[in-house]
Parts: C-alpha cells; structure tokens; sequence
C-alpha cells in the first residue's frame, strides 16, 4: 500500500465552476462605457481630508481596496479615520452600471481570477483607495474612550489619499518587531480592547485558518492547497471593520432622516439554537475542555489554543451556531430583533462597497443621516430588491467558493489512489452521515467510513479522489 507523500500541486481547471454556476467575467460594454465615464464625477461637494496619513491593509496582490485607515492614541482614548470607497459617488441611479451591478449583487473570488460586482475601471482603479491616489471616500470619524468604546461617530464626504499599501503578514511581522506604521502603531492596544468588548458582548469568534487555493508558480496551469492561519493582525484590522459596521446600525437605528423618515439596512443574525448550544457542551465534555455553566459560547471559544485538535473540532462544530445570518430592512419601525448574534450587537455591511452591493446602500443611508437631508429615493426604492440579490448572490457565492475547493482537493488527491495519511476526526458520524476528518499534508476535509471519536488522531486511506464529481473519501485504518 502506498503512504503518503508530500503532494505539491496539480493541475486544475475552474472554468466549468464558472459555467455551472452561470458566472459571466465579461462587463456589458453600455455598463463599461458608463465606468470610464464616471472617473471625474465625484468631484463635487466633499471635504478635502488628504491631510490624514491613510494606510491600507489587505491580502498580497489586492487590487479593489475598499478601506483605509488612520488609528491614533489620543490622551482619553483613541480617534479612528476609517475611510471606506465612496462608489455612490460615480454610479448614477438607474443607469447601466447602476443596474448591472445590482444583478451581480457582488464579486466572486476564483483562484483564477474574479467576477467582479463593477467593472475594473472602478473597482481596480478610479474607486479603489490605491497608494497615493487622490480617492472619493466616505470618511468614517469615530471617538473612543480609554476602553475602545465609542463616544460619536459619523460619515461624511471626502476626498483622501492613502500614503501605503500594507499586508496582513507584513503588518503581523512590523508588530512582532515593534515597528508598525506609524498610522496603525495604536492597532494592537484597540484590537484587544475591541476583542474583549466583543466577547463581554457575547460575541462568537472563529479563529479557524483558512484553506485557500493558491496558484503554483513553479508549474503553469498548477494549484495547490494551503492553510491561512489567522494571525493577531487580521483579528485587529476586523475589529476596525466590525466597530464601523456596529456605528452604522446605531445610526440606522436611533436617528432619522430630514424628512424624518427611519430607513435602514442591517445585517442580522438570529442567537443560536439551544440544542446546538448544548451539542457543543457535550463535544466539549467529551473532549476533556473545561466550560463553566455561566461562561458565554464565545469565550470558551476564545481560550482555546487554535492550533490545537480540540480547537479544530470545536470550532468546527461552532460553525452550526451562526446560522440564519439576513439583510433586514429598517423602514419606520426598527426590527423585533435587530442584533446579530454573532456580534453581540446591532449590525450593517458599509465597509465593502466595491465588492459587496447592500455596503452602497447602506452607506447613503448614514451620510444622509449625518447630514442631515433626505435618504436618496433610489435608496429607498431599492432596499428590497438589494435583499434579494444579496440573499441569491451570498448563496452562490459559498457554494463557487465549496466547489473550487473540492475541485482542487480532489485533483490532489487522484494522483494518490490509496494513499494513507494521518489525520484528525473533526466530527463524529451521525446516523448516515459519515464522519469528518482533518489531514494536514495537503491540508483537506473529507468523509470518513469508521466509528471515530471526535478529537481522535488516526490513520485512513484514500478511498475516492473524482475531480468530475469533486468527491473524495477517506476509510479508517484499524
């Protein structure tokens, strides 16, 4: 029987992905005329803030840079720039753009490349904060008290100009060195200040890696597999987005516009069911994972060691407690629920707008808030119809990203027929569904036949590797 060997890349082909799910990379030429158009529109009534010494954060090689920002320690606390692309600023309501984007309702990330919400022009270019670009923004102002907590907040229209282009690697390495941009040094200090406000909250943090589909260099056409663990870093940058988005919601949900109409656009979530709530104790019971009775989901969560087997299982089977996530529309009224329970708190998308629709519509609503005028009609009238394409669009989009994974998984794998490998039991079968297990080498989640206790560390042999169906499966080794 062959054992296992270090498999390095294979080749791998998304285009039927792109197919079967209908993802069409090709702009219509109106929509992309109406882009190259729109580049000198935003000229208008903004704020020239190029002053603020902007900074952006994002994976290696990001061309649609929705977010910059500056973080500083004030003598109580801190103040937070945060400037977020300003796109309402060169769609025009009901143009072709407009529409075309509201179809898409949002950019799918291949390994080979993107479908993107707006045409590359825009979201690569003239709208992307880009290093030392002068950039249309909605600049988000936020006042902090010494514990990270916000004083005020608003958005206004502005004019910046980002000084760096950052990674989260880099940023992670500058911190562990102590020489973080100057623009960020106070990241680490909030971060954690944001963290700990978060799991008070009741906040449900996931610090699972990322497995990533990653392009092989050494061999054209060629992909592998990698894990992405999630460093201090990328937990700091979040809290900037998570605290903006929370603002957003306030604002949403405790003001009114001119006219004095309440409209709004929340990102909600339902609190965890108690039956998955008490699966998780038993996981954790059976584990040997200590959990008190009054200790919250989320910091039994946060004290595990990530890299450990018992972090993984856990927090994979914690995956099943954020469920039932929704755009909800604010009109007159606010929701019976307007939490999200993954948060702990209220909730808005506004810091993606390049790459996110329902961000654009959000984001119009709190600069119209803040100053004090009427939410635009095309806002209004396309609440709903943004609900919808975000609920269709969220649904592909996990499921492109489910089957280019399971491809390149199972193209890995057939070069392996039978192949052993160690592994851990993630999940334990249940009635007819198999178990799960974790193999590190290449890093793969996959069925199991076997009775296997979560948390195990065993042996299983290669069983299925079949890139046309992209199913792969695993048998226990006694």
């Amino acid at each position: 029987m062959e054992l296992h060997q270090r498999i390095i890349s294979a080749p791998v082909d998304f285009g039927a992905i792109r197919s079967e799910f209908g993802l069409a990379s090709a702009y219509p030429a109106e929509a992309s005329e109406e882009a190259r158009d729109a580049v000198d529109a935003f000229a208008g009534d903004r704020i020239d803030r190029t002053d603020i010494e902007l900074v952006t954060i994002d994976p290696p090689g990001a061309m649609d840079l929705d977010q910059a920002l500056h973080l500083e320690r004030n003598g109580s606390g801190f103040t937070l720039h945060y400037a977020i692309a300003d796109v309402g600023a060169v769609i025009a309501p009901g143009g072709a753009l407009a529409r075309e984007s509201s179809a898409r309702g949002q950019t799918f990330y291949l390994p080979d490349g993107t479908v993107p919400l707006h045409p590359p022009v825009l979201s690569e270019g003239a709208s992307s904060l880009l290093p030392e670009q002068t950039r249309p923004a909605a600049l988000w102002t936020i006042e902090l008290d010494e514990n990270a907590e916000p004083r005020s907040y608003s958005v206004v229209r502005a004019t910046v100009r980002s000084r760096a282009r950052l990674d989260y690697a880099g940023v992670q390495a500058d911190a562990d060195a102590g020489k973080l941009h100057p623009s960020i040094a106070a990241l680490p200090e909030f971060g954690t200040r944001r963290i700990e406000a978060g799991l008070a909250r009741g906040a449900i943090g996931l610090r699972l890696p990322a497995q990533s589909v990653v392009r092989d260099d050494a061999n054209d056409g060629h992909w592998r597999l990698v894990l992405e663990p999630r460093t201090a870093a990328d937990d700091w940058n979040e809290q900037v987005s998570l605290l903006t988005g929370m603002c957003a919601a306030r604002i949403m949900l405790d003001g009114a516009d001119a006219d004095g109409q309440r409209v709004g656009l929340l990102r909600t979530m339902p609190p965890p069911a108690e039956s998955a709530i008490a699966s998780l104790r038993r996981t954790a019971a059976a584990l040997g994972v200590t959990w008190p009775e009054d200790q919250p989901v989320g910091r039994m969560l946060a004290g595990l060691d990530p890299n450990t087997p018992t972090a993984l299982v856990l927090m994979s089977e914690a995956t099943g407690l954020l469920r039932g996530a929704a755009y909800t529309v604010v009109n007159g009224s606010g929701p019976e629920s307007p939490a999200h329970s993954a948060i702990g708190a209220p909730y808005a998308h506004v810091t993606a707008p390049l790459r996110r629709l329902a961000d654009r519509f959000a984001t119009e609503i709190c600069l119209a808030y803040c100053a004090d005028e009427p939410v635009p009609q095309w806002v209004r009238d396309g609440l709903d119809p943004t609900v919808d394409t975000m609920r269709r669009t969220d649904g592909v989009a996990g499921k492109v990203d489910r089957a280019c994974i399971d491809l390149t998984e199972a193209s890995l794998l057939a070069q392996r027929p039978d192949a052993e490998f160690d592994a851990v039991v993630v999940r334990e079968a249940n009635g007819n569904r198999p178990a799960e297990v974790f193999i590190a080498d290449p890093p793969v989640l996959g069925p199991c036949i076997g009775t296997l206790p979560e948390g195990a560390a065993i042996r299983v042999r290669l069983t299925r590797a079949d890139p046309v169906t992209r199913k792969i499966g695993f048998a226990f080794v006694v």
